[in-house]
């Protein structure tokens, strides 16, 4: 993703003899969102290495999303492209689209990006800038979310009597970090990063696919996050926006939700507001101190699991599956 410095500025009863009949209680139950299972598969993922497209790590950890997605019950497509990069080379990418509930036409959205950044642009040593990232916060973190969510959408469809009124499609898009790297003598250009999302936004793994609204994840597992109302998030899906922040503080979670003005930030929500015309708004730990506009550690080698808290991936899964939940 790309942090763009500028930021916005917030802002019957009848009257018939018949007795009426009982209501029954249609209350579900929400499932738990535990945190200890996020994280591992937050770990499991950093444990291949870097996910850069191309490379046998990337491949490894493409195989062991996908079935864990099927273990959970997920119908999964593993849509596969060759996209170019910013440079003219060609990405082997695999878009992973998880769904639940394939029946039903009332559906949301829920992504990440589970590839990691190619090179430590951001490091404060520039030797390093070549180097590829591990990526736990930057990817992993929001793929461990959307599949500790998964694994409890999958044991209550295995139960069949607390399911969720609406479908769920869990989208992990690739290709995402490949954006122009700072060292490179190409002109920036918004358009090289997002690549699997543009591609699926174009391509949608069912003709006219539609969505009520969707919900990407991205550095949802940092020490002391706080996610903050991303400007495209406001623009194109407002109503969202404050639905999840509503959620979250009724959860007790507004020490993280912060109801204020956050930067723009080129992001894969943006293609699938703009492209898919889905409204989706970004979760994403946004720093206003920092000249990135996220953590330090953004896109360097420091990028590891000593930075991931359950207590934010718990924050951030809990507050999406209560989300699910109330629609």
């Amino acid at each position: 993703m790309l942090f763009i410095s500028f930021l916005f500025i917030g802002t019957s009863c009848g009257a018939g003899a018949k007795k009426a009949p009982e209501k029954k209680d249609t209350k579900v139950s929400v499932p738990s969102f535990n945190a200890d299972s996020a994280y591992l598969y937050v770990e499991k993922q950093t444990l291949f290495g870097p996910r850069v497209p191309n490379t046998k790590e990337h491949e490894l950890c493409r195989a062991y999303l996908t079935s864990k997605m099927k273990l959970f019950g997920a119908k999964v497509i593993e849509q596969t492209a060759e996209l170019k990069a910013y440079d003219g080379s060609i990405l082997k990418s695999t878009n992973i689209i998880a769904s639940f509930q394939t029946e039903n036409p009332n559906r949301i959205l829920l992504c990440a990006h589970w590839d990691s950044r190619p090179w430590a642009d951001n490091d404060p040593d520039k030797k390093n800038w070549h180097k590829p990232i591990i990526g736990a916060n930057d990817g992993a973190s929001g793929v461990g979310v959307l599949m500790e969510i998964a694994r409890q959408l999958g044991i209550e469809a295995a139960k069949k009597t607390n399911l969720p009124k609406v479908g769920i499609d869990i989208i992990f898009f690739d290709s995402e970090d490949e954006g122009t790297p700072k060292f490179s003598t190409i002109a920036e250009n918004d358009d090289s990063w997002c690549l699997g999302t543009q591609y699926w936004a174009k391509n949608p793994h069912t003709i006219d696919y539609k969505a009520k609204f969707g919900v990407l994840l991205d550095m949802v597992g940092g020490k002391a996050a706080t996610f903050q109302w991303e400007y495209f998030s406001r623009n194109y899906a407002q109503q969202i926006l404050q639905q999840v922040w509503e959620k979250a503080a009724s959860l007790g979670y507004d020490g993280y939700f912060k109801s204020n003005q956050g930067g723009a930030i080129t992001d894969d929500h943006v293609y699938i507001n703009k492209i898919a015309k889905i409204p989706c708004i970004d979760i994403i730990d946004f720093d206003p101190d920092s000249k990135s506009g996220f953590v330090p550690y953004w896109h360097t080698l420091d990028d590891t699991m000593k930075n991931i808290d359950k207590s934010t991936l718990k924050a951030v899964g809990e507050t999406l599956i209560q989300m699910i939940y109330s629609e």
